[in-house]
């Protein structure tokens, strides 16, 4: 089992740390933790027009700037929502970030969450997942120096190559999913690996996913077993009531902002269900289930010996990597201090 570092910020809009990585201090100081101390990779999302995730409105670039200040880490999206780009502008971005990484870049490919992203991209919201995985398959062909077919400015059609050609001859490939299965499954036909969370789908639930991705991934591409990555928001303290103390704050409010997020398995299972229509006091109810859902069940959260047997569970549902999401509002300082015990699991979950 590898860890990794995962980030998807809420605090795109407060005031900047003091210092020259100002509001990227935990990025840049957590990846350069993570490259001393063995970790696999950290990823960072692309998100648009919001301040939940508002930090990343391009991973491409903090990929360049992580490629700076680490030497062994993986460089990784997650995710590039793939309908909003041209797949040339995909990769030649990211073939940029793997010559200056020398060769340590992977994308999770992503169809797309909120309509109004599309502002940038001309596909239709409805078409998002096809055009996603089309995209997979244009990108890793001009990564691996072949040519695509497009309509020059004078409408002729033409072809054209990325420029600089990556040092990495194949580009390791991921798609995101929020728990769909059809999701699990086109990732297995499309020879990619899958990354996804707990947001929507209990451990169990994703166990079913995984067997039925493996199943396919041999049935397609006999002799591949794929790759899955399983985010969870993460924080480790010398007792489970310290972690508590610690987390149950930022994280209420951090959930209070994806809201919308967090009820979608309530509205799926009943479409009357009103967010908007819920007072004070129904949403701090809502927000302390949901809290404990995660500090319980769904996070990497406690002391060392609490997460190593949640990263045995997830070693048995069939989990390769846990990428571990820190930045959920926890001050930065607790948070990098809070390295130290992930480390040790680290060391502890993975054999020398």
């Amino acid at each position: 089992m590898d860890l990794s570092l995962f980030y998807f910020a809420d605090d795109s809009t407060g005031t900047p740390a003091a210092g020259a990585d100002g509001r990227y201090q935990l990025l840049l100081e957590g990846a350069r933790f993570a490259d001393r101390n063995g970790f696999r990779a950290v990823w960072t999302p692309e998100r648009h027009f919001h301040p939940f995730g508002g930090l990343y409105p391009n991973p491409a670039v903090t990929g360049a700037a992580l490629a700076a200040v680490t030497d062994r880490l993986a460089i990784r999206a997650g995710s590039v929502v793939a309908p909003l780009h041209h797949p040339a502008r995909i990769a030649e971005e990211w073939s940029v970030v793997d010559n200056l990484s020398g060769g340590r870049v992977g994308i999770s490919f992503a169809s797309g969450w909120h309509p109004v992203d599309f502002a940038l991209g001309q596909t239709a919201y409805d078409d998002r997942k096809q055009v996603m995985l089309q995209r997979v398959d244009e990108v890793r062909r001009l990564w691996r120096g072949e040519s695509l077919d497009v309509t020059d400015g004078t409408g002729r059609p033409t072809r054209v190559r990325v420029f600089p050609p990556p040092v990495r001859p194949e580009l390791p490939v991921w798609v995101t999913s929020a728990g769909e299965p059809d999701t699990f499954r086109a990732a297995a036909r499309a020879r990619a690996g899958v990354l996804t969370h707990l947001l929507h789908q209990s451990l169990d639930e994703l166990t079913e996913k995984i067997t039925e991705y493996r199943e396919t991934a041999h049935r397609t591409h006999p002799g591949w077993n794929g790759h899955v990555v399983l985010m969870l928001h993460t924080y480790l303290a010398e007792s489970r009531d310290e972690a508590r103390r610690t987390v149950r704050g930022p994280l209420r409010d951090y959930l209070r902002s994806s809201l919308h997020l967090v009820t979608r398995s309530i509205t799926e299972a009943d479409p009357d269900f009103d967010l908007d229509s819920l007072d004070e006091e129904d949403i701090d109810f809502l927000l302390t289930r949901s809290f404990d859902t995660y500090f319980d069940h769904r996070g990497l959260f406690g002391t060392v010996d609490r997460a190593a047997r949640t990263v045995e569970d997830a070693r048995a549902a069939g989990v390769d990597e846990i990428a571990c999401l820190i930045d959920f509002g926890i001050d930065t300082k607790t948070v990098l201090d809070g390295l130290r015990l992930l480390g040790e699991l680290r060391t502890r979950i993975t054999p020398a």
